[in-house]
Formats: C-alpha cells, sequence, structure tokens
C-alpha cells in the first residue's frame, strides 16, 4: 500500500490533549508510522498525499452498543421478511455506519461470526467488530419475545446455526448459556440485567438474574482468556447485581443511585449511556410501528437518564460511547455526542468518549482509538473544527474522509 502523508487539518489524537496544529499523520501500509511537527518529517517523495482541506483528523471513532443485524420494525413487516433478507439488510447498516465515521463496533447482539469474517475478508464494507453473538435473558425478560396471544414474537431470529437462543435460567443453565455464545464466536458476553424499554413484558426497573447468575456468567468469561461482560441494566438494583458481581461495562444506567455510582467507581465500571435510544424510539415510532409499550416507557425515562448519566459524569465514572444503533436508524450514531455535551460533557471529553475510552472498553486500546504510531491506520477527516460544533458530526457529510486498517473508505475530498 506504500506511505500516504495527511496533512492541513488540527489534529485531535483522541487522548484529550489540545488539538495540534500543523502536525501530520504518516500511514504505511495499515499502520500508523509518524505523528508529529510537519517541520520534523522527512519526505521522500512517493508519499500519496491526502490533504485535510482545513479540516480537522481524528481517530476513527468507536461505537460500543450497537446492532448490526436489525433495523427495528413492526411485527407484521417482521412476519413478511424471509430469514436470509437481514443479511443483506445488515450489509446496508455496516455500511451506513462505516460512513458515518464509525471505524469500530461491539455488537450488543445479534450478529454471527459469519458477518465478521464477511467484513474481515472484505466482502463487504463494515466496522471493525467486536461481537457478543446474542445476549443471555430470563423467561419472560427483555430479550423474551413472548407476546400476550402466547407467540414468540423477537426482534430477531434465534436458534439457527451460529446463533444460539439466549433464554436461560438458574446458575447451571446460565453457565452452559453463556459457553454456547462463546463457542459461536463470542468476543465479550451480552446479559440482561434489568428489564428493558422495548420489551413487552418487563419494565426497565424490574431486576433479572441473581447476583449468582450473573457471577457465573462473568466467571465464564474469566475462564476463556478474560472475555468481559457487558450488562443492558436499566433498574438500580440490577446495575448494583452486576456491578458487584464484576460485569465489566454498564449499558444505559437509566436508574443510577448513588450507591451504584459509587461501586462503579469502586470496581472501575464503564458505562454506556446510549442517551440516543428513548430519544430515537419517540422519533421513530410511528414510522417503524414502535409499540406503545416502548413509546411510553421512552416518555417516561428520557429526563431520568439525562439525570442519571450526568450524575455518573461529575462522579468520574468513565464514560463510553454507545447508541444502541438497531433500535434507532443506523448512521445517524454521532449524534451521541452532541447529547453527551448536553449532559455536561465538553466537546473533547465526547470525543475521548468515542475514542480513546471506549478503546479501553472494547480491551482494544493497543490498536485503535487513538492517533499514535504503531497503532492500525483508522483515521477519519471532518469538515470544520468539531471542537467548535460538535453537533455537526451528526452529518454524516461532515465526515469527509474514513480511513480503516489503512484503507480509504470514503472521500468526498476528491
Amino acid at each position: 500500500m506504500g506511505k500516504t502523508i495527511i496533512k492541513n487539518g488540527l489534529l485531535i489524537d483522541g487522548n484529550g490533549g489540545e488539538a495540534q496544529q500543523e502536525a501530520i499523520v504518516v500511514v504505511e501500509d495499515n499502520r500508523i508510522q509518524y505523528v508529529g511537527p510537519e517541520n520534523e518529517y522527512t519526505v521522500v517523495g512517493n508519499e500519496t498525499i491526502v490533504d485535510a482541506q482545513g479540516g480537522t483528523i481524528m481517530p476513527g471513532l468507536i461505537d460500543t452498543h450497537v446492532h448490526m443485524m436489525l433495523e427495528f420494525s413492526s411485527a407484521a413487516d417482521r412476519l413478511a421478511t424471509p430469514f436470509s433478507f437481514m443479511y443483506y439488510q445488515a450489509a446496508k447498516y455496516l455500511e451506513k455506519t462505516l460512513q458515518a465515521g464509525i471505524t469500530s463496533v461491539r455488537d450488543a447482539l445479534g450478529t454471527d461470526l459469519g458477518v465478521k469474517k464477511a467484513i474481515d475478508e472484505g466482502l463487504i464494507a463494515g466496522p471493525r467488530l467486536q461481537l457478543s453473538i446474542n445476549a443471555l435473558t430470563i423467561t419472560g425478560g427483555h430479550g423474551d419475545g413472548y407476546t400476550v396471544s402466547g407467540r414468540d414474537m423477537d426482534l430477531l431470529p434465534s436458534g439457527y446455526p451460529g446463533m444460539p437462543n439466549g433464554k436461560c435460567d438458574g446458575v447451571e443453565e446460565v453457565r452452559k448459556k453463556a459457553r454456547e455464545m462463546l463457542r459461536a464466536g463470542a468476543e465479550v458476553i451480552k446479559v440482561h440485567a434489568t428489564g428493558g424499554v422495548t420489551s413487552a413484558t418487563d419494565h426497565p426497573e424490574f431486576t433479572q438474574f441473581s447476583q449468582a447468575e450473573l457471577e457465573a456468567i462473568v466467571e465464564e468469561g474469566k475462564f476463556r482468556k478474560g472475555i468481559k461482560v457487558m450488562a443492558h441494566a436499566q433498574g438500580a438494583e440490577g446495575i448494583k447485581n452486576a456491578v458487584r458481581a464484576g460485569v465489566h461495562s454498564i449499558e444505559h444506567g437509566i436508574f443510577l443511585d448513588d450507591e451504584a455510582i459509587e461501586l462503579m467507581l469502586e470496581k472501575g465500571t464503564y458505562l454506556v449511556p446510549t442517551l440516543l435510544a428513548p430519544v430515537g424510539v419517540l422519533e421513530t415510532a410511528e414510522e417503524v410501528g414502535m409499540p406503545d409499550t416502548a413509546v411510553q416507557k421512552s416518555k417516561e425515562v428520557i429526563e431520568i437518564h439525562k439525570a442519571s448519566i450526568a450524575k455518573a459524569y461529575q462522579a468520574g465514572v468513565k464514560i463510553a460511547m454507545g447508541t444502541d444503533a438497531g433500535v434507532v436508524k443506523h448512521g445517524i450514531n454521532l449524534r451521541e455526542l452532541g447529547l453527551m455535551t448536553e449532559i455536561g460533557m465538553s466537546p473533547m471529553e465526547s470525543i475521548v468518549a468515542s475514542t480513546k475510552t471506549a478503546a479501553e472498553c472494547l480491551g482494544w486500546e493497543d490498536k485503535v482509538g487513538t492517533i499514535e504510531a504503531g497503532k492500525l491506520a483508522d483515521i477519519i477527516i471532518v469538515k470544520g473544527n468539531p471542537l467548535d460544533d460538535i453537533s455537526s458530526l451528526a452529518n454524516n457529510d461532515t465526515v469527509q474522509i474514513v480511513m480503516k486498517d489503512g484503507k480509504v473508505e470514503k472521500n468526498l475530498l476528491n
């Protein structure tokens, strides 16, 4: 691939320090070779030059909570859709996500190992994937598609090769189910520790799984070279059970209380707010046929959610950006950064949450998340200075260039 020099732009390297003027980034093959002052680098003359045209050079952004195999649709639409069609839809969702400037994601259920292989081998374009395969959930809890008619209507099919069903109850069942997910290729274990907004048979504050069950799940991950557990956890008691059990990250965190925040600080637990999720549910409810129960619960929690995340941020809890894309539309991921600033984070802090901290949450800090020599060349160029208007990133046309693994996947500068 040779060398590429990216120049003539403001550099935000993802570490949270001052943005740098007159810096360049040199990429060789798929890695960053040099970052620093332009006048300290000797140009050979055969490098490819990428002119940022006065924009901002940033690390590829990371969304730590997505569902790449789905975008919410009505029950009638799901019943009328052939099984294999979801893979062709997913290819478009993956492309939209990459075009938005997201070069790495943690999939929070629904994507199997074949999709990851297709991206890794270049069959389809998409962000780098960390898979959970499917989420573990209790019978009758968030993730159980049972309806009052007695029929199951899951958001995504499961029980097919490579996608185990996630329902399990009791310590021995959750151990076995965690092992099934790991066998299917899970790189992180996803568990529903509480009810949720979009499920019909529970409420976000309902506690799911005992602490003993959660501890068994965490233990299974530790047996497999330290695979972490991410917990959908919205109610305070379920959050505290998950944190005490050793869960690595809390997803959503709607009803955080002071004790939960203290526990998270003590354990070093990450928080993935997904502030966009209830906002997106309300915005698209009529269009996508969102159930009335989900609309009502979103209205109920939206302000509580903001207040909880603000309290956690002020206390110093580690925050990693995540959106719940799939529940909301794919490709609008970077709206989350504006929402994070609305609860008190600075624009730079929201960028760090989407780069350095997100990479640490995924355990990928050695290869992505910051623009540093030796790391993979995941780099984006955006119009203007996002520190002046972080909400500008919500417009995908603001993202001019997307480079993933040294390959330019989007270029609006030519």
